[in-house]
């Protein structure tokens, strides 16, 4: 591997000029620049929380990059672990507190640093630990708003690549040739999306134009690797525009093609009203600071899918509660082969979707037992979801409201023991079983 290296410093914003304070900085992000910088290293605070800092933000997570290698930085730190093989990267541990320290990385394109960079066919790139300078580690970041660096020699922000008049204009820009960059990475896609949603930053005309074209790039990235940019996209607190983006940009045929396609053809609307509703109230719990159940989130996201499942299950003659198993079996396995969905979430969204069809059973037996399911609370949440798109389903959902806030004994006298004659529901009910008959005892 190459060695790090030492360069000028680009433009300087000054203290006075940019108004980050130490008081917003992680008390342990600034212990790790003042360490490495008394050993004689260079230290900066980089990417999204100088960024988050610049636009009045309070970043959760801070990132160092320095010229000390990761070995030289776990020198420093006995609290210290190396990881990663693309990126080698060192992690300073504190607590439950992660500060991620990189070495400057170089572009790489010289012989000499061929034996530490893989590149795929299609120009994705595979492993990069080539070491450079602090212009050419600005130079490899993906958005000039994340290469902005904050030091503590003299407090001031080191500028390469003009982010910092970005972020002021609150526009996000590719660093270098966008097609070029998308070719290298294409879940950078997903990320200008995720930013731009997040921020409230318009997407440079240059950096936009590239991605409805290059959009089926992203089919070549790792399953695992979507699924985890998936839930950062819909868990930032900002699903809404970010799904529009996603909409916009041809990245949702991509990502939820089932999904995309659903949505597309429901003429109605109702499923885009449910499905909006649900990123809506998304983004309002992630604001309050309350937890967002994943498996609760593919149930709202793909329900779309599922329905249109259904609907093409039974046209082909399906009995219902047959084509309802079928249909979420067949969307769960083609959207894991797209977007890896744990199956601790994904048997979580089938059993929202599949306890739907019983919220119009309502025999007593039937109600209590429904009500003790350990999933009820997610399918009745699930359930007022669809309301915002069918208004039928108003008279069902003030009935299981009324079931929860009733006692046992009250709930009883409301609701009939059997289903009345003539009603779907009887027909539903599995026949009972018929006695066998006693063989006769042979003669003698």
């Amino acid at each position: 591997m190459s060695e790090p290296q030492e360069a000028g410093h680009g433009t300087v914003i000054a203290r006075a000029d940019h108004g980050i304070s130490r008081k917003d900085i992680s008390p342990n992000a600034l212990r790790v620049l003042y360490k490495l910088r008394d050993a004689g290293f260079k230290a900066y605070i980089v990417g999204g929380a100088v960024r988050d800092l610049l636009t009045g933000g309070h970043p959760k997570d801070f990132d160092v990059a320095t010229n000390a290698t990761p070995e030289q930085v776990r020198a420093q730190f006995r609290n210290c672990r190396l990881i990663g093989r693309r990126f080698r990267l060192a992690h300073v541990m504190f607590g439950s507190e992660i500060i991620e320290v990189a070495t400057f990385r170089a572009s790489g394109d010289d012989d000499t640093a061929a034996a530490d960079r893989e590149v795929h066919e299609e120009g994705r790139l595979i492993r990069d630990n080539v070491y450079g300078t602090l212009e050419e580690d600005a130079f490899r970041r993906d958005f000039t708003a994340n290469a902005l660096y904050y030091t503590v020699e003299d407090f001031s922000v080191r500028d390469i690549v003009g982010g910092y008049r970005d972020v002021k204009d609150r526009v996000l820009k590719l660093i270098g040739d966008p097609e070029t960059r998308y070719r290298e990475d294409p879940v950078r896609m997903l990320r200008a999306v995720r930013l731009a949603a997040k921020l409230g930053f318009s997407i440079h005309p240059e950096a936009a134009a590239p991605i409805p074209a290059m959009a089926p790039l992203l089919a070549g990235a790792s399953s695992a690797r979507l699924f985890d940019e998936v839930l950062k996209i819909f868990l930032a607190g900002s699903a809404v525009p970010s799904f529009l983006l996603l909409e916009q940009f041809g990245l949702l045929d991509v990502l939820f093609p089932d999904a995309a396609k659903a949505l597309k053809t429901n003429r109605s609307g109702a499923l885009r009203a449910m499905l909006m509703q649900a990123l809506r109230n998304t983004d309002e719990r992630v604001r309050a600071d309350k937890t967002v159940a994943p498996g609760f989130l593919f149930a709202c996201l793909l329900w779309p899918a599922y329905c249109r499942e259904v609907a093409v299950l039974q046209a082909s003659g399906a009995e219902l509660a047959v084509a309802q198993q079928r249909a979420a079996d067949r969307v769960t396995l083609r959207q894991t082969e797209r977007v890896a969905i744990p199956r601790r979430f994904s048997l979580p969204m089938q059993e929202i979707w599949q306890l739907q069809s019983r919220f119009g059973q309502r025999t007593r037996k039937r109600v209590f037992r429904l009500l003790a399911h350990p999933r009820f609370r997610a399918a009745f949440d699930f359930l007022s979801l669809r309301a915002h798109g069918v208004p039928e389903l108003a008279e069902e959902l003030r009935f299981w409201e009324q079931a929860q806030a009733l006692a046992p004994e009250q709930l009883a006298e409301i609701i009939p023991a059997h289903a009345p004659a003539g009603s779907g529901e009887s027909a539903a009910q599995p026949p009972k079983r018929r006695r066998r008959r006693s063989r006769p005892r042979p003669a003698g």
